[in-house]
């Protein structure tokens, strides 16, 4: 495999260089040839492979089928069966501009998921335009409110205020798996449903989000949020461990 295959923007490779412990060059090419050529490839076998569950489907449902516009918010480890279960279904995601968000970018693309590029701290300002415009459009969206480097499960407030300025609601989704692998090391400790477990894709209720919502109560509504949010993911990491006999759709 010569290094002319193994190409990825200069200057993503320039920015996460920026750390003195940062991987050699080709290395960094390395995983990034495989991750945007296997990764698509990976998620789809893991889903297959999944018996999958329901809880709360019908909030996204309801806002589908009633052309509600409105935002998907997953955490950033969390992604994996969220992509699996809505490939190919026109949703437009946010990306960063960083070199992670490239091979996320990439392995969405090859799964039917338009994606927006830019993140809090990189692009800020046109992915909000781009979101928004698409939101008006209909088109149901998503972001990692966490990404695109942390804090972990820290709801930053750029999904509220894309809300805010398209009438959209907020709809939390995260999933659990009876058997997983997590990379406890990365800051999202990133999460891998094993062959032949069994998941739970859970939906919280949808949010609304204040047109009038003004500065001095932003920073409430923002821990509203998030708090909903790290209460599905307790419900969540909770549901094959303490409540195995809950039922839950299956498809």
């Amino acid at each position: 495999m010569s290094s002319e295959n193994l190409k990825m923007p200069v200057q993503q490779l320039k920015d996460d260089s920026a750390v003195g412990t940062a991987p050699p060059p080709f290395k960094k090419r390395l995983v990034f040839w495989l991750a945007t050529r296997l990764g698509w490839l990976l998620i789809l076998a893991l889903g297959h492979l999944t018996r999958i569950r329901f809880a709360g489907r019908e909030h996204f449902d309801w806002l589908r089928d009633n052309n509600k516009p409105f935002i998907v918010c997953i955490w950033h480890g969390k992604i994996l069966i969220p992509i699996f279960v809505h490939r190919h279904q026109n949703i437009h995601a946010m990306v960063s501009l960083h070199v992670d968000g490239e091979m996320i970018a990439q392995t969405l693309h090859r799964l039917g998921v338009r994606t927006i590029r830019g993140s809090s701290t990189r692009g800020a300002q046109r992915a909000t335009v781009e979101m928004i415009r698409a939101l008006k459009r209909g088109k149901i969206c998503a972001i990692m409110p966490d990404g695109p480097k942390g804090p972990r499960h820290v709801f930053k407030p750029g999904a509220i205020t894309i809300a805010q300025k398209s009438s959209a609601y907020l709809l939390p989704l995260t999933f659990a798996c009876s058997n997983t692998f997590r990379f406890i090391k990365s800051w999202d400790r990133f999460t891998l449903p094993l062959p032949f477990s069994q998941s739970l894709a859970i939906y919280g209720e949808p949010i609304p989000v204040p047109a009038d919502l003004q500065e001095e109560s932003f920073e409430d509504f923002r821990l509203m949020v998030e708090g909903k949010m790290l209460e599905l993911e307790k419900y969540a990491e909770e549901y094959f461990y303490k409540t195995p006999n809950r039922q839950a759709g299956t498809k």
